[in-house]
């Protein structure tokens, strides 16, 4: 079954909608979307967020952490960045 979901990467403000079945890795998911939005920090830099929760990433897909269609993740970078 393909989950259509949005997914937001912070660090360049881009959102991609794609479609992913449910047993895509959370992982996987993680290095797509910043090779998307043409990233090059190592992906272990980052995590993926859902409704403001962090997802557990090892071995964790996609049906398994209760991701609904149309869901919106949020792809951000592990550090918090200062503001200015």
């Amino acid at each position: 079954m393909n989950i259509p979901v949005r997914i937001m990467v912070l660090d360049t403000w881009d959102e991609f909608a794609v479609s992913l079945t449910a047993d895509t890795p959370i992982d996987q998911l993680k290095s797509q979307a910043l090779k998307a939005a043409r990233v090059r920090q190592p992906a272990g830099d980052y995590l993926v967020k859902f409704r403001g929760a962090e997802l557990a990433e090892p071995g964790m897909t996609l049906g398994a952490s209760g991701v609904v269609p149309n869901a919106g993740l949020i792809v951000m970078s592990r550090r918090r960045v200062p503001a200015k």
